[in-house]
């Protein structure tokens, strides 16, 4: 617990801005001294039922804080972190970390020149669902996701890769770990200018292959992962919070009470089912804790700059692909 609390404010009070606010209001050592948003009167209301200040500056507020959460839309991300990072401020940025590639790695460049903090909001990554996989060995050879949404004007003014598919390519990149091989691409725009259907196929160089859909124009939410590697085949519902396990093993070391035998060759074999109790936990509110407690020092950001800039990377190059293919 540090001696005095870290002062933080929120840049941008819309529809996810306003759960940092909630948040950060009731996290012990952080002192919320304010908020701000270009829409004053949004500002004011939030600012009234959570109890602290609309700021009319964001330089002000920017200022005044020791770190600020940057909620604000993509392309004003790069801008905002400069300067907060230019006033050795912390910055706890949503997702994408920025719009451009160049524009991310100069705001790491410059927070790394300043040893300063900078979280990307990847908020799937502390889902509970996906938690739960931390005490297995999971190795996948074969990935398969979906994200898929109605259709939502906000987060439209980026295509459907930057504003859901990111979030699983950082899952992707968490998981597997090697490099990316290949990536073939496809996708259509039908309401909005830009994608709003996208599918891609990555294979990475440990030869592990992964597939990917997201669409914001599909008629209920879902978004569920599928693992598949030897002896193992999981699945996650990230939305209900579920994550079921089976696994194939030698019947004669098995204590499983839910269990399937079969033979392969002569071999006694069962698939087991297991379905891990999840935590408890607001991903956002773990998100923001994670946050204060780098910047204290006892911890480290559970998604770093870097991390936000790989899945920028890939999400880019998959965009672009997609583009290709339609002109």
């Amino acid at each position: 617990m540090p001696n005095k609390k870290i002062k933080i404010g929120v840049l941008g009070v819309g529809h996810l801005g306003q759960h940092h606010v909630k948040h950060l209001k009731n996290i012990e050592y952080v002192n919320l001294i304010g908020i701000f948003d270009i829409n004053f009167i949004q500002a004011s209301k939030i600012a009234l039922k959570y109890n602290t200040k609309a700021f009319k500056s964001m330089s002000t507020l920017i200022e005044e804080a020791d770190a600020l959460s940057i909620v604000t839309p993509t392309d004003t991300h790069s801008q905002i972190a400069k300067k907060c990072l230019t006033l050795n401020k912390h910055v706890f940025i949503e997702k994408p970390i920025t719009d451009t590639l160049k524009d991310a790695d100069k705001v790491i460049k410059l927070a790394d020149k300043k040893n300063l903090i900078v979280q990307v909001g990847h908020i799937e990554r502390v889902n509970p669902a996906l938690l739960a996989l931390k005490p297995y060995d999971v190795k996948p050879k074969f990935i398969e996701i979906q994200r898929l949404a109605p259709y939502s004007i906000r987060g439209t003014e980026v295509p459907v890769v930057l504003d859901k598919m990111i979030h699983d390519i950082d899952i992707l990149l968490s998981i597997v770990n090697s490099p990316v091989k290949d990536i073939q691409a496809n996708g259509i725009s039908i309401i909005t200018d830009s994608i709003d259907i996208a599918h891609a196929r990555i294979k990475f160089q440990n030869n592990t292959v992964a597939s990917i859909t997201s669409s914001r124009i599909a008629k209920e939410d879902i978004r569920k992962v599928k693992l598949f590697q030897r002896d193992l085949y999981c699945t996650i519902d990230l939305l209900l919070g579920l994550t079921e396990i089976y696994r194939i093993k030698d019947n004669t070391k098995s204590k499983s009470s839910i269990q399937a035998p079969f033979d392969y060759k002569g071999k006694k074999k069962i698939i087991t089912y297991e379905k891990p109790t999840l935590k408890n936990i607001d991903p956002l509110k773990m998100e923001l804790i994670n946050f204060a407690n780098s910047i204290i020092g006892t911890e480290e950001p559970i998604v770093t700059g870097k991390n936000g800039r790989d899945a920028l990377e890939i999400a880019i190059k998959i965009n672009k692909l997609i583009l290709e293919d339609t002109l």
